[in-house]
């Protein structure tokens, strides 16, 4: 059975990267640590859970779930070990790490989506992969130099940036899978 809910996993990255944009920007040396946990861990969750599914299941055509459900499930777990480490008090470093493995991931398959030519707009997306990436990969420096303004400035616009990228594309996505989807009808309910 098809089912296509990327626009889903689009916003709740959108969710997650402003939230973790506003981290960097003023929460990564303040001593609340604690009220970043609640939208770390919807995001991860929701994230985690439907790049699961999307992994496991391959519910839309071709290397989409690869790009998006193995990527979301990366992007979830870190959300998730986020809220956990940060309710714990525990050092983010490790996270931080691998947050720079699965950046990587992020940055070849932005460039593999523009080499391929995949999705409607494939320029924007894979840009959107890229500069999510980075901010996996500028997240153990960023750790490293917190007390640099100018750093964590330049991490809050790579944020931002990519996820006003997301958002394009998912409220775009719902706006069209509206008006494309209205008609369908799951194989069991076809006569």
């Amino acid at each position: 059975m098809f089912i296509d809910y990327i626009t889903l996993m689009l916003i709740n990255m959108v969710a997650g990267l402003f939230l973790l944009a506003d981290y960097v920007y003023r929460g990564i040396d303040s001593s609340n640590q604690r009220q970043w946990i609640p939208g770390f861990g919807i995001t991860g969750a929701i994230a985690l859970t439907t790049g699961l599914h999307m992994s496991f299941t391959w519910p839309v055509m071709g290397s989409f779930n690869i790009a998006f459900g193995e990527t979301s499930v990366l992007f979830g777990i870190l959300f998730v070990a986020a809220a956990v480490s940060l309710a714990q008090g525990w050092d983010l470093l490790t996270i931080a790490v691998y947050g720079f493995f699965a950046g990587a991931v992020a940055i070849v398959v932005g460039i593999r989506i523009i080499n391929l030519n995949l999705t409607k707009q494939p320029l924007l997306s894979g840009i959107g992969f890229i500069l999510t990436g980075l901010g996996g990969i500028l997240a153990a420096p960023t750790l490293y130099w917190k007390s640099n303004r100018t750093w964590r400035l330049i991490g809050v616009a790579v944020l931002i940036i990519a996820a006003l990228i997301w958002a394009l594309t998912g409220y775009l996505s719902y706006w069209n899978h509206l008006e494309g989807f209205q008609k369908w009808v799951p194989a069991p309910m076809r006569q």
